[in-house]
């Protein structure tokens, strides 16, 4: 990356501050917030209720902006402060990310703390336009005989692995992450039961598939807004 490249990332990453407004209300998942003129999609906090709340700002009503939490609602008491503190959604990535399980915020699970950060990417990046696309002329070798001989996957194709319960899928994506020739496994275990993701890591994936993977968990107790995080 070039001086002037670097530079313009460093813009991207600023935020402004002492955007600030006040509860005035909570309905159902959502909390009405007044004096607050952020956009759609900025990320803030709700302080008070034990120490804040995140949230996300998803729309406006009247004169009021309409703010989902991502943690529990329980404490948040009217007139509580609302502070922004992003525009843009983003994440902080960098290779100490490999063989760690991270909930939707990047906060660790494993118990091995924090990681050091390289760049942060937006969450939501621009669609690559169809003419730089890449075309699909490469296989990508599973490991799955199965699927290599009869089902070739491409670098860069999308696969769809569906059926019923107790059938094996978390088996099979195991597999393809321990054997598969790639770099690096990204894994999303997104609204899956508490129970099962211990066991998929340590079961299905295994140590030497969890060396070269990042496992981003948001199991099915979490709040909505936080498996869309994930």
């Amino acid at each position: 990356m070039n001086p002037l490249e670097t530079h313009m990332q460093n813009l991207d990453d600023i935020q402004p501050v002492g955007i600030a407004g006040r509860v005035t209300g909570v309905r159902g998942l959502t909390v009405n917030v007044s004096d607050f003129p952020a956009p759609v999609g900025a990320g803030c906090r709700i302080l008070g209720g034990g120490g804040g709340v995140e949230g996300r700002v998803i729309g406006f009503a009247e004169d009021r902006t309409l703010v989902m939490p991502v943690g529990p609602m329980t404490g948040i008491r009217r007139d509580d402060r609302v502070e922004m503190v992003s525009v843009r959604q983003s994440v902080g990535v960098g290779a100490a990310m490999l063989g760690r399980v991270l909930d939707p915020f990047l906060r660790p699970l494993d118990g091995r703390g924090g990681f050091e950060v390289e760049v942060r990417r937006p969450i939501w990046p621009s669609p690559t336009p169809p003419m730089q696309r890449r075309r699909i002329d490469t296989p990508l070798a599973t490991g799955v005989r199965a699927i290599d001989a009869m089902l070739t996957v491409g670098r860069g194709q999308r696969m769809g692995i569906f059926s019923g319960s107790g059938v094996g899928k978390s088996v099979l994506m195991g597999m393809i992450a321990r054997f598969a020739r790639a770099d690096v496994a990204v894994i999303g275990l997104i609204g899956e039961r508490g129970r099962e993701v211990r066991e998929f890591i340590e079961k299905d994936l295994g140590p030497e598939g969890l060396a070269r993977s990042v496992v981003i968990v948001s199991t099915s107790d979490s709040p909505p807004l936080a498996r869309v995080q994930g």
